[in-house]
């Protein structure tokens, strides 16, 4: 890792891509893992952070992304982009198919080190969103959501939805947290690279 870069994940470049547990690869070093619903910005996300246009692949059909994607940052860090659900227009065997291999993912990777949980602020903790939060407090991982598209809604909502969404975690997932985000404007990308580096245990420089 670059000790001088002030952005490390700058250096994220394509490492592999996995269809199932077999296919990942050594589970060595750290790792964070992102997640969430096929609409909700991740890959917007992935890309703001890393400052790269085009690592992660945005698409205006959301649901393309159906590999596990290892994108890494030097020999043993790593971010990995995990299949969206929601919209995506997939059948059933293959939601079922991925709903498994995220679960034994989330169970069974020693390297793993937490999870963004990438939430649409308009929609906050569908579903998915609550059986991955589950799934991560069952392993005991730490979660960190990201309520994304912040840009979307005025201050005050914002942070009311931010305040309501805390609540719940305090409450029901203990080892979760959550913040603001948008990678339209950048809001809240300083604090996600703190929380990545933390996870990571890399060394963000700040730019005097």
């Amino acid at each position: 890792m670059d000790k001088k870069n002030p952005n490390p994940f700058k250096q994220a470049c394509f490492l592999t891509s996995a269809n199932a547990l077999n296919q990942l690869p050594a589970d060595s070093g750290a790792e964070v893992a992102f997640a969430g619903r096929s609409n909700a910005g991740k890959s917007s996300a992935l890309n703001v952070i890393t400052e790269q246009r085009n690592l992660a692949r945005t698409s205006k059909t959301p649901g393309r992304t159906q590999l596990i994607n290892f994108f890494e940052l030097d020999e043993t860090h790593r971010l990995v982009d995990l299949p969206g659900y929601g919209y995506a227009k997939v059948p059933e065997r293959i939601k079922r198919h991925w709903q498994q291999v995220l679960s034994d993912y989330l169970a069974t990777r020693q390297c793993l080190r937490g999870l963004v949980l990438l939430v649409d602020i308009r929609h906050p903790l569908k579903e998915f969103d609550r059986q991955m939060l589950d799934w991560c407090q069952h392993q005991q991982m730490p979660v960190h959501i990201l309520l994304t598209k912040a840009d979307k809604l005025k201050r005050g909502p914002a942070s009311n939805t931010l305040q309501a969404v805390r609540k719940e975690l305090k409450t029901s997932y203990p080892l979760a947290s959550a913040q603001l985000f948008s990678a339209l404007n950048r809001q809240g990308v300083d604090e996600a690279r703190a929380r990545l580096a933390e996870w990571l245990g890399i060394e963000l420089k700040v730019e005097s």
